[in-house]
């Protein structure tokens, strides 16, 4: 193979290993509101606003003394049946990292509270989106009540910052970048 041939073989893989980086964003649930009965929070409407991927970050940020987060079935959700939850979160300051594709269906356990529409559900874009990082093995809630470790704050977007913007732009930013390395190297070795 020549100097050209192997020039383009490294360009090449930088241009897939660039096009590779994860782009997670971190979503606040109910933006501003946070989880929370108060103010009527739609969380339907919120999450029906939001594109979510595998990578991603769901952040619950809420006073602990009120309520919780719990990670359900969707049966469990429909009904908004607490008593078997698949993962409980009651700091206060609890993030989910999503692992798989689908839905995936968070409730308040207190009483009254989903009934009053604190649940949502997260439904994260197939593996055909562009944006869909790698899947991860198993969920990776960062804060439970089993947890030893203090939770992390993690900043949430402001709503002129969108994490899907970021993400996009920095796609856009790398492929950009790949394609004019790549205008670059032909011109100089064509």
């Amino acid at each position: 193979m020549g100097m050209v041939g192997r020039g383009f073989s490294l360009l090449l893989l930088v241009a897939v290993a660039t096009l590779q980086v994860s782009f997670a964003a971190v979503y606040k649930v109910g933006d501003s509101s946070g989880w929370t009965t108060i103010g009527n929070v739609d969380y339907k409407k919120w999450a029906s606003t939001k594109t979510f991927h595998v990578g991603d970050i769901i952040l619950f940020q809420y006073n602990a003394q009120f309520h919780n987060v719990m990670h359900v079935t969707h049966p469990a959700y429909q009904a908004c049946n607490a008593t078997n939850p698949l993962a409980t979160f009651t700091t206060g300051n609890d993030s989910y990292t999503v692992s798989t594709h689908g839905h995936h269906y968070f409730l308040c356990g207190v009483q009254g509270h989903c009934q009053a529409g604190q649940k949502v559900d997260i439904n994260v874009a197939g593996a055909s989106s562009l944006l869909a990082p790698t899947p991860q093995a198993t969920p990776s809630p960062v804060s439970s009540a089993t947890s030893s470790t203090p939770p992390t704050a993690i900043p949430s977007p402001s709503p002129s910052d969108s994490p899907p913007s970021n993400a996009l732009m920095g796609l856009l930013c790398k492929l950009g970048f790949a394609m004019s390395v790549f205008v670059v190297f032909v011109s100089t070795y064509a």
